[in-house]
């Protein structure tokens, strides 16, 4: 917009298990001398409107590669976007190289792709930022909007997610199942895919910790060691959640007053709150789950997770759920648990007995809350989707609803009545009545699960499927 906008930076560092430091860097705009606008650009997340936001990524895009410059960073091997949101780096990049390359477009256009990495994260259209057109001329300026034109990323509007894909070597889905559906969204792309993974000393509880470096000593720097898990003594496993289950609710009945009973079947699920997420769907039929619920024993449901600020539907969705848990008591308790944070999906991930994951195929790119589950011996039942198309295995990880083959086009109707069967049939009976092997199925579900959907193994992944080539890439180019 003709401004110049004074961007800082905060460092973070992180130091790793082997004492290794990684620097993270925040971008800050409430600087001094610039406008009372710009000041306020990096105050929220999805927060005002299409303007703000398309600000931020510029800051974030352009800003971020002039601050690693800044910082002495002048030889990046690898730019990684995740998602459109920092897209516009890579559009600074090519502009840099034009004038480097003396104007050859087709070279620098592949100096830049030899640079970048693209990760998209999501099937739902929302989640693929689009700006118009009249807005990103005002806010970029005419040249940049050519640019990104010329480069068939403006159809209509601008489309991030594009900028992304035509300015990258390497575009990932985030599950196999998720780079499929990236390849119809966006035909002739070709988009891989790198499994997520969660970081696995962050979301294990410290019961579990400390049982693991008890008897897998070096499972915090070798992933793979974690498939010992299935040698550990039940009674130890059994021991370690019971730790995590108390202090889940502790913090639940301290929070909600919900009286949670310890030795009762308790179902997590906390993610954010969004209709195809589906986190209503075990309320479908309430009168039968309050008969299954009294037949075979208790159950208690433990929610958590925001709204989009703007998702109205969403947040109606979190008042149906406050609205049965007065109507289903005593059968069922259910408690939604208020501000959401890292150190609450913690204890929800690690102290409930069975994770639930409902979203409407094939919408769920990866889903993660049931890889932090895993980690903590907590088997899942879930649409098979996602992540879970890959981690499940019946009776060993956790249990399925639907098919492999039907999902996208099945009811909501008969996911929730799948969803009670397994309930009914098979959960609570194994659960209450042979107790030895549910604790058999958790140490499967760490054996199976934890040691493949974790971090360590994804980034090894990228490395050598993304970021060693782009390497390989540079030191050819440098030595022609």
């Amino acid at each position: 917009e003709g401004r110049r906008v004074t961007v800082r930076a905060w460092c973070y560092s992180i130091v790793g298990v082997g004492g290794n430091v990684v620097p993270v860097y925040l971008l800050d705009t409430d600087v001094p001398g610039n406008d009372p606008y710009d000041r306020r650009l990096t105050d929220y997340l999805y927060g005002e409107d299409q303007r703000y936001r398309l600000c931020q990524e510029m800051v974030l895009g352009v800003g971020g590669v002039r601050m690693l410059r800044a910082l002495g960073f002048d030889q990046v091997a690898s730019y990684h976007m995740n998602e459109g949101h920092s897209a516009l780096l890579a559009l600074e990049l090519f502009t840099g190289e034009i004038e480097h390359s003396s104007n050859h477009r087709e070279r620098a256009l592949e100096r830049v792709r030899r640079k970048c990495v693209f990760t998209t994260h999501t099937p739902v259209p929302a989640g693929h930022d689009q700006f118009r057109l009249d807005l990103a001329q005002s806010v970029l300026g005419s040249e940049r909007l050519h640019v990104l034109s010329s480069l068939g990323c403006c159809d209509n509007a601008l489309n991030m997610t594009r900028v992304g894909l035509a300015l990258s070597h390497y575009v990932n889905g985030v599950t196999e199942r998720h780079g499929q559906v990236s390849r119809t969204m966006f035909p002739g792309y070709p988009i891989s895919s790198i499994t997520n993974g969660v970081h696995s000393a962050t979301w294990t509880a410290p019961s579990l910790q400390a049982l693991f470096d008890k008897h897998i000593p070096d499972w915090r720097r070798n992933y793979l060691s974690l498939r010992y898990a299935i040698g550990i003594p039940a009674d130890a496993v059994r021991q370690a959640h019971e730790e995590a289950k108390r202090r889940l609710f502790d913090e639940i009945n301290r929070v909600t007053n919900a009286g949670f009973d310890h030795h009762a079947l308790t179902i997590g699920f906390a993610r954010r709150a969004a209709v195809y997420k589906r986190p209503t769907l075990i309320f479908r039929q309430p009168e039968r789950l309050r008969q299954i619920a009294q037949r075979h024993g208790h159950l208690q449901i433990v929610y958590g997770g925001k709204a989009h600020p703007h998702d109205h539907e969403g947040k109606a969705l979190i008042q149906q759920i406050l609205n049965w848990q007065k109507q289903l008591r005593p059968a069922v308790k259910i408690a939604y648990m208020p501000n959401y944070d890292m150190r609450l999906g913690r204890l929800l991930t690690s102290g409930v007995d069975l994770w639930l994951n409902t979203p409407k195929p094939p919408h769920e790119a990866s889903g993660t809350s049931g890889m932090k589950a895993a980690h903590n011996g907590v088997p899942s039942l879930s649409v098979l989707d996602g992540w879970w198309l890959e981690g499940y295995a019946e009776g060993a990880t956790g249990w399925c609803i639907g098919s492999r083959d039907h999902g996208a086009d099945r009811s909501d109707e008969e996911d929730a009545l799948e969803l009670y069967r397994v309930l009914e049939e098979t959960i609570l009976p194994l659960y209450y009545g042979r107790p030895d092997r549910w604790v058999e199925v958790m140490r499967s579900t760490i054996a199976l699960n934890a040691s493949v959907f974790n971090t360590h193994r994804m980034l090894e992944e990228y490395f050598v499927l993304a970021y060693q080539e782009q390497r390989h890439l540079q030191q050819q180019a440098g030595s022609a």
